[in-house]
């Protein structure tokens, strides 16, 4: 089977550019949008370009089941309805408050390895802290996350999909059929989750929606399922990707590398700039509700469209050389945690967890080296994250 890489993709993005920044690629059987403001209106208008890809997906007991509250891949008026029952959870100051806890857990993390002189910064850190805290806050016991990494790596690992790839196959009864034993397990553990706090209440988020109303009415259990899994999966693994990518790229970049140390204060900006060139997941589908324009292309009622944020995020038109590095790239309009109503509602958790957790790591190692040889990268074309990332660090 090919291995995929990073450069791979970025190559073929760049040639799919010159074919057209919106153009239908008979390969994957879908209209490519590869340009920053088109890739933006795109995901500006749910109206014309639905989230709901349901009718392309086949009829499967667990999957029907776990997509019932994952308020995603709705559209409105259902979406913002759920939508607004988990925002309180993710509010500025709900975030701000979790900082202490962040750095407490960090710093437990990088204490065990602390005699190691090396370590895997995936393993010891950029998995486990994420979803240790996106764990607490839903009232997940976070000593499971071992089940909930193999739950992600089984989701999120697709070594076929690639530029000959057509999305539709992606989503076929072969494909379900391979993820149907894991989003049985995932719906029975979390339905197990969400009935004890139905029975013994809180202090989470989980005992909270147990307890709200939509529309005037109660969640009931199994809908409540798709919620809390898709915040403990989307609340973890792009917090591990971007931390993963922030030392892989500061390994290539040691001036970077060095500013940093020297400023910490570069650092929110540093991780936007990676956030921009190592996008986590690189593309998002819609499918056209009516004949439609995007780019000057007329895209016909019912086509699917992808979204390449991360062709986006290297338009030329809005990044100036946007190959390079530059921590102090401003501005930085990237799209990476999407746009519009389907914002990525974890963005500020992300980002202050990526902040707190590069802070300790530059102030307690002088160096921090990737063993470059034994890393090990997903396929790009469904996300761009290490999954090892062994490091030999020196103490400050």
């Amino acid at each position: 089977m090919t291995t995929r890489t990073l450069p791979d993709l970025f190559t073929w993005l760049e040639d799919a550019r010159r074919t057209g920044v919106v153009h239908y690629d008979e390969r994957q059987r879908a209209w490519l949008v590869l340009g920053h403001p088109e890739v933006t209106a795109v995901l500006g208008d749910p109206q014309r370009f639905s989230s709901d890809l349901g009718d392309l997906l086949p009829r499967q007991d667990d999957l029907e089941l776990f997509r019932r509250g994952n308020f995603v891949q709705l559209d409105p008026p259902r979406h913002d309805t759920l939508r607004r029952l988990v925002s309180r959870a993710f509010t500025p100051r709900v975030v701000a408050g979790l900082a202490p806890r962040i750095t407490t857990v960090t710093g437990e993390l990088l204490d065990e390895v602390a005699d190691a002189g090396r370590f895997d910064l995936i393993d010891d850190l950029a998995y486990p802290l994420p979803v240790i805290v996106i764990a607490e806050l839903l009232g997940i016991p976070a000593a499971d996350r071992t089940v909930f990494r193999r739950w992600a790596d089984a989701l999120f690992e697709r070594p076929q999909a690639g530029p000959d790839e057509p999305l539709a196959r992606m989503m076929d009864d072969d494909a379900v059929r391979t993820i149907a034993p894991v989003l049985r397990e995932m719906n029975e553990y979390l339905l197990r989750h969400v009935r004890a706090r139905r029975a013994a209440p809180g202090d989470d988020l989980t005992s909270g929606l147990v307890h709200a109303e939509a529309d005037g009415e109660r969640l009931d259990d199994e809908e409540i399922i798709g919620f809390v899994g898709l915040l403990l999966l989307a609340g973890h693994i792009t917090t591990t990707a971007t931390l993963g990518n922030t030392v892989a790229t500061l390994d290539r970049h040691p001036d970077a590398a060095a500013r940093l140390r020297a400023d910490p204060g570069l650092l929110p900006d540093a991780i936007e700039e990676v956030l921009r060139l190592r996008t986590p997941f690189p593309r998002l589908a819609r499918r056209a509700t009516t004949d439609t324009t995007v780019g000057g292309m007329t895209v016909p009622a019912g086509d699917v469209v992808v979204a390449w944020l991360a062709a986006a995020n290297r338009d030329p038109r809005v990044f100036a050389d946007p190959a390079r590095f530059d921590i102090g790239r401003s501005p930085n309009p990237h799209l990476t945690f999407g746009h519009g109503i389907h914002f990525c509602i974890g963005a500020p958790l992300a980002r202050l967890e990526a902040r707190i957790a590069m802070e300790l790591l530059l102030r307690r190692y002088r160096t921090i080296t990737v063993d470059t040889g034994a890393a090990v990268f997903r396929n790009p074309w469904v996300m761009l994250a290490p999954t090892k990332l062994p490091v030999a660090v020196t103490p400050a």
